[in-house]
């Protein structure tokens, strides 16, 4: 199934994809009993494990087949189209969203260095999250090394801490795609980090600039959550970042240096994972930092993060 979040005048409703279109399952349920029993939001349907998921796609599947209960939906707002919908993130409050970084070789080979012998992680604040068509807004302060980074992502389903590698899949919802956004000179040692190629004076400086990564509207996600079960191996994925209709990143998660198996394990050593919670995993070569020249984010661009089973996040970019 693909999930969504839709926007409201309240607060965002839960929704899921029915072919061409997204049933709104908080109005739904003034024409469907057993969607009175779920939650409004994603994230706490999520929190029924199971059991709601279930139920979802239950609903789903009666409306496809049903022609006159889906007349009965579309009557009364319950149904629209996806093309006009407007989305927020998926997950629009994740308790913990955890951005795994230096996890493709082809990323770590285009900034030089050796290959890290653990994971890094960083963590992004609510704050930044915005949702696919929202306008990545350049911060007068730090508007002139604004970075862009396609990333595949990993949303917690079940509640977990100490888990195995073996046993880590158990506790995946499924997946959906972000946008890392970096204003990369928060800290001077970056331009010069950069310049040099310098992987360790890089990396230094990263751990100082974590702020840049967490302006308002830094964290793009969606456009939909799409359930383990559509995505048989997370470890056979490509996605692609395309600005102004130009390709710049394409990601492979076969190329990842740590595999999600291992992501999840290793910090769950650390962090207590709940329903909602996402992991970025890392960005593939092409972000503006590491080409040649640079290539930054400008107001006018236009910013699309594709995967074929997930759909587009994507994203204008304006001035501050």
């Amino acid at each position: 199934m693909k999930l969504v979040t839709l926007r409201s005048l309240d607060k965002g409703h839960a929704g899921v994809v029915v072919g061409q279109h997204i049933l709104d399952l908080v109005l739904a349920a003034a024409t469907i009993p057993a969607a009175r029993l779920l939650p409004s939001s994603l994230r706490a349907i999520l929190q029924t494990q199971d059991e709601g998921l279930a139920l979802v796609r239950k609903i789903a599947e009666r409306v496809e087949s049903e022609r006159s209960l889906w007349e009965r939906l579309f009557e009364v707002g319950a149904v629209v189209a996806h093309d006009g919908a407007s989305l927020m993130a998926p997950i629009p409050d994740p308790a913990l969203i955890l951005s795994v970084g230096t996890n493709y070789r082809s990323h770590q080979a285009e900034m030089g260095g050796k290959a890290p012998s653990a994971p890094s992680a960083f963590i992004k604040c609510n704050g930044s999250i915005i949702g696919t068509r929202d306008a990545i807004v350049l911060p007068p302060s730090n508007s002139q090394m604004v970075d862009f980074e396609g990333e595949f992502c990993v949303v917690i389903g079940r509640t977990c801490q100490r888990v195995t590698e073996r046993d880590a899949m158990q506790y995946v919802a499924g997946y959906t795609l972000a946008n890392d956004v970096s204003a990369r000179d928060w800290v001077p040692d970056m331009r010069t980090a950069a310049a040099a190629s310098d992987i360790t004076a890089f990396n230094q400086a990263s751990l100082y600039n974590i702020n840049g990564k967490n302006f308002p509207t830094f964290c793009p996600l969606g456009p939909s959550l799409v359930t383990a079960d559509e995505i048989v191996d997370p470890q056979a994925v490509i996605f692609r970042t395309v600005i102004n209709g130009d390709e710049m990143q394409l990601g492979d998660t076969s190329d990842m240096i740590f595999p999600i198996t291992f992501i999840i394990s290793e910090f769950s050593k650390f962090y207590r994972f709940v329903p909602g919670d996402i992991i970025t995993t890392g960005s593939p070569a092409g972000a503006g930092m590491g080409r040649k020249p640079p290539r930054f984010l400008r107001s006018g661009d236009q910013v699309r993060i594709t995967s074929e089973k997930i759909g587009t996040l994507e994203n204008p970019v304006v001035a501050g």
